[in-house]
């Protein structure tokens, strides 16, 4: 695919963006405390806008000082900041990209701790049960509001920026005023539909009237709240076209859902791209001026189709920005073999940007680190020791700053475990993540040497001046009587056993659970006996919705607060947290999927015979593939 459309120039407003990939505004708390951009910012914006992004927009910026989300948020309600926002517009104009400054109130999604004020919105209704019941903001509070709106936008216009984007998705504040599911106020900025869009249209006249209508303005709306009584797809047309034909709107960036739904904010793995696709299309009818749409894009064969049939103008690649700043230019170049693509693990973006962290990407660890990637100073000879996703991002990291590098796995394929990750129901993209990592080492010259086992012998004759140990995990089993008679999940996922039809899993975190889903589909009776409390107590929130209702449409049957007491050929026993004691039978096998342990027997051995010894990952102690790929750039930055 060529991808002819995706790559035209689009005018919007009083700006001519390059191409039709645009980079989403995201949380990533890369900012100052005090609000100004830092040089991180700067040197992750410039590495998108490299990547050939043709618009480039900057996280939701706050324009009203009692509304900070965040103590991380980038902030353009002084002028102290503006130095700071110029640094990386220019950053993203030497690369050639248009940039655009995302302007927010966070409303009943704020953050008072921070502020240390209320929350407001346009009425006293809580954001979810873990937020805060919010204060209908004064009409007097309104019109003060506005004209901050406006101070901000010519901040973002001296600083050099093209366009701004105003935030009127996500239940955010303006969001709560265009939803009548939100809005239940009686003055002028309630009611009727044109009273409800009354703060979104002064808004953009007083953005228009301080910035002289020289800089282009987009806003961002949803394209459905996903809540009952929210907005619907009509609805947003309707907004939109009111945007466009009263507010002088340049352009509009269509997102979905409010955070109730955030599975629609920032899809899981199991939405594919373009979910969102029949949303957008409603509001491209409604108006003339150009559409951006976004949801899940990742690689860009349906971007280009959206673009080439009309049914969009551009295509806004949030988290795949994250995972790999370099999309653009691998689809103009038929390198796309070579993209890392965004696997929606949500493990690393979305928690730390909650959290108020830094955020980093299981895909990508060199996300906001950009500036620590430097050749070595003396190329070295490396050998990785292990083919996980640890191992192949260290090897090819390694030989990206120069170094010879050589990996050895024992086994025949590459992926650790995160391979078998790739098998259950909607997580397929993970092997496109592994294949990426494999395509990108052998771009950089890694020779990878699979069926081999490394061992301190075999170090010793190759005689490398560092090696990085990423030898992963097994799986955890524990002495518990008559569990020789259990079969492993992993080798269920990996073709080589096929269970019975009635199925006991013993195990009823994320690995058990999509196990279970996995056999489910396929059309076995699945039961899961889980010691915690909960079945998936580790799964993340987002992913977590659409596994359990897959649970319960395959008939799965969970047991819960239960240790298992022993084995046996068609069940187990267990005791219960109150003293209680089970049984299951009548299973024609049982799998085993209790977690994993480390696996390091080497690197011990080796201290003695290579100078720089790394160990990374599980082969530390079990835990998440995105340990694993941060460690493996930390050892490969460090040689």
């Amino acid at each position: 695919m060529k991808f002819e459309a995706m790559f035209q120039p689009i005018t919007i407003g009083s700006m001519t963006v390059p191409n039709r990939f645009v980079m989403c505004p995201m949380g990533n708390n890369f900012a100052e405390t005090d609000g100004r951009l830092s040089e991180r910012s700067a040197a992750y914006y410039g590495a998108r806008a490299r990547g050939g992004f043709g618009l480039i927009t900057f996280e939701a910026t706050v324009v009203y000082a009692q509304a900070k989300g965040g103590p991380r948020k980038p902030c353009l309600y002084s002028d102290d900041t503006i130095d700071s926002f110029a640094a990386a517009v220019a950053a993203c104009h030497q690369a050639g990209a248009k940039v655009s400054v995302q302007l927010q109130h966070a409303g009943p999604e704020g953050n008072s701790r921070v502020t240390g004020y209320p929350l407001k919105s346009a009425s006293a209704i809580p954001a979810g049960v873990k937020t805060e019941v919010p204060e209908a903001i004064s009409t007097e509070e309104l019109y003060r509001l506005i004209e901050c709106y406006g101070d901000a936008a010519l901040r973002a216009q001296k600083a050099g920026a093209d366009a701004v984007e105003v935030h009127c998705a996500h239940g955010y504040l303006v969001s709560s005023f265009i939803s009548e599911r939100t809005n239940k106020r009686q003055d002028e900025f309630g009611g009727c539909f044109e009273n409800r869009m009354r703060l979104p249209r002064l808004i953009l006249e007083n953005i228009r009237k301080k910035t002289g209508g020289s800089l282009a303005v987009i806003c961002r709306i949803n394209g459905s709240d996903d809540v009952a009584g929210g907005q619907t797809p009509q609805d947003a047309a309707a907004v939109a076209a009111y945007l466009e034909r009263e507010c002088g709107a340049d352009a509009l960036h269509v997102s979905r859902a409010v955070h109730l739904h955030d599975e629609y904010m920032w899809a899981p793995s199991l939405l594919h791209e373009g979910f969102s696709a029949g949303c957008v299309t409603e509001i491209k009818r409604a108006v003339r001026i150009p559409v951006i749409t976004v949801g899940r894009y990742t690689e860009p064969q349906f971007a280009e189709l959206m673009v080439e049939e009309g049914r969009t103008d551009l295509v806004a690649f949030g988290r795949q920005s994250i995972a790999d700043p370099e999309l653009p230019n691998k689809a103009r170049e038929g390198k796309l073999a070579l993209l890392n693509p965004c696997i929606g693990c949500l493990q690393g973006c979305v928690p730390n940007m909650f959290r108020g962290e830094a955020i980093t990407c299981l895909v990508n660890p060199l996300v906001g680190r950009e500036r620590e990637l430097v050749p070595a100073e003396r190329k070295k000879k490396v050998m990785v020791i292990g083919g996980g996703p640890g191992g192949l991002y260290a090897a090819y990291v390694c030989a990206l700053r120069g170094h010879e590098v050589s990996l050895y796995e024992k086994k025949a394929m590459l992926g650790g475990n995160m391979r078998l990750a790739a098998y259950p129901p909607g997580k397929g993209c993970i092997n496109g993540m592994i294949c990426g990592l494999i395509n990108n080492c052998k771009a950089q010259g890694v020779k990878l040497e699979t069926g081999v086992e490394a061992t301190a012998e075999l170090v010793k004759e190759q005689a490398p001046d560092a090696v990085i140990v990423a030898t992963g995990s097994d799986p955890l089993v524990l002495p518990i009587p008559g569990i020789e008679k259990s079969i492993h999940a992993a080798d269920v996922l990996d073709g080589k056993v096929k269970p019975g039809e009635k199925v006991l899993v013993v195990g009823g975190g994320m690995v058990g659970c999509e196990t279970a889903e996995f056999l489910g589909e396929l059309g076995h009776k699945v039961s899961v006996i889980e010691l915690r409390g909960e079945l998936g107590a580790d799964v993340i929130p987002e992913h977590k919705k659409f596994l359990m209702k897959a649970l319960r449409e395959y008939g799965v049957q969970g047991i819960t607060n239960a240790k298992v007491t022993g084995f046996f050929e068609d069940g187990v026993s267990y005791a219960m947290e109150d003293g209680s004691e089970g049984r299951v039978e009548g299973m024609d096998s049982v799998v085993l999927a209790m977690g994993y342990r480390n696996h390091d027997v080497l690197s011990k051995e080796l201290e003695s015979l290579v100078d720089e010894v790394y160990v990374v990952g599980d082969a530390t102690r079990a835990r998440r593939a995105l340990d694993a790929t941060r460690e493996a750039l930390d050892a490969a930055l460090s040689i």
